[in-house]
C-alpha cells in the first residue's frame, strides 16, 4: 500500500537527533515523530486508524496520550490501535566493527542502528510489549531476553547507550545463537551493515525465521557507502582486517557501485523469497522516516 511521505523539513535529521543528549530523549524524539508520521499518513484499513481510547495507566508512553480528547474531557486517554497484542521482540544490533564507520551525516552506523533499536523499543515497551535486546558481532556479546519487568527499558536504553564497535562480523554465527535461545514466537528486529558473507548471513535468518518468528532486516549503510563520493587517490582501510589499498577512486566508482547494489538486491530478493521484511536504512535518512517507510510497506503499525 502506498505511503505519502511528508515533506523531509517534518522530520529531524540524523545531526540534530545525534546531538541530543542521551539516548532516551533520542528515541522518544524519534517515536513523537513517527507517530506524527503515522497520523498524517493516508493509511486506509490499517491499524495505525486506532479502534477506541482507553485510560491513561501509570507506564504508559505519554506520547500515545490524545491531548484534544484531554482538552475536550480534562482526562487522560490514550490510543489502543487495532493490532495491539502483547508481542515478544528482541533488537539484535551489529555492533561489529565495520558499523563504527560514520561519514558526513552526524552518525556512525553503529549510532544509527542503536537510535533504531532504541526507537523501537521505546515504542514497543510504550504498548506494553515485552522486549529485549541482542549485541552482536563474531559472536553473541549480549543479550536481555524479551521483558515486560519494570526497568527492562531502561536497563535496554543504557546498554545501547554504552555500546562500542566490537570485532570482526560473524553475522551468521551470531544468529544461530540467537536461535537457540527463541521460545516464543514473537518479532526478531536486525539493525546491521551485512557486510559480511552474504550466504551465511541469509541462512541465519532463515534459521530465525524457520522458527516461526516475524523477521525484519533494517539494513544499515552509511551514505557513502552508497554513493561512493570520493574524487581523489586515497588509501582505503578494512576496518575489520586493517587491510590497506592505495587507488583513485574514479577508476572503480562503477564497479563499486555495481557491487553494492547487487548486494542489496540479492539481500532484497532472498529475504523476500523467505518471508523476511528488508528496508535498507541509509545513515543520511532521519530516523522516524525510515520507520515510517518500513510501517507503510508493512500497512500497519507493530
Amino acid at each position: 500500500m502506498a505511503l505519502s511521505t511528508p515533506a523531509a523539513s517534518r522530520f529531524l535529521s540524523p545531526e540534530i537527533v545525534n546531538g541530543l543528549a542521551s539516548i532516551e530523549l533520542k528515541a522518544r524524539t524519534v517515536v513523537e515523530g513517527l507517530l506524527l508520521g503515522l497520523h498524517r499518513s493516508p493509511f486506509r484499513g490499517a491499524s495505525v486508524e486506532f479502534a477506541e481510547f482507553r485510560q491513561y495507566l501509570p507506564g504508559d508512553d505519554p506520547a500515545m496520550v490524545d491531548w484534544k480528547v484531554y482538552a475536550r474531557s480534562d482526562r487522560h486517554y490514550v490510543k489502543k490501535f487495532e493490532l495491539d497484542t502483547n508481542v515478544e521482540a528482541s533488537l539484535l544490533v551489529d555492533v561489529s566493527a565495520s558499523m563504527g564507520y560514520g561519514g558526513r551525516h552526524g552518525m556512525t552506523k553503529l549510532e544509527y542502528a542503536s537510535c533504531l533499536a532504541a526507537s523501537l523499543a521505546y515504542l514497543l515497551a510504550g504498548q506494553r510489549d515485552a522486549v529485549g535486546l541482542a549485541l552482536f558481532d563474531a559472536t553473541l556479546r549480549d543479550y536481555l531476553p524479551p521483558s515486560v519487568r519494570p526497568g527492562q527499558l531502561t536497563r535496554l536504553l543504557v546498554t545501547l547507550d554504552r555500546v562500542t564497535p566490537g570485532a570482526a562480523s560473524d553475522t551468521g554465527a551470531a544468529l544461530r545463537q540467537v536461535a537457540e535461545r527463541l521460545r516464543r514466537r514473537g518479532l526478531i528486529v536486525v539493525c546491521s551493515d551485512l557486510l559480511d558473507d552474504v550466504e551465511r548471513v541469509i541462512a541465519g535468518l532463515r534459521l530465525v525465521r524457520a522458527r516461526g518468528m516475524e523477521v525484519v532486516v533494517f539494513h544499515v549503510l552509511d551514505e557513502d557507502e552508497l554513493t561512493f563520493p570520493f574524487e581523489h587517490a586515497s588509501t582505503f582501510r578494512d576496518i575489520e582486517t586493517g587491510q590497506q589499498v592505495l587507488t583513485d577512486p574514479r577508476t572503480i566508482r562503477d564497479a563499486y557501485l555495481a557491487g553494492i547494489t547487487a548486494m542489496q538486491e540479492t539481500y532484497r530478493r532472498e529475504l523476500r523469497a523467505a518471508g523476511i521484511d528488508y528496508q535498507l536504512a541509509s545513515t543520511s535518512a532521519p530516523l522516524d522516516a525510515t520507520l515510517l517507510a518500513w510501517l507503510g510497506r508493512r500497512g500497519r503499525t507493530l
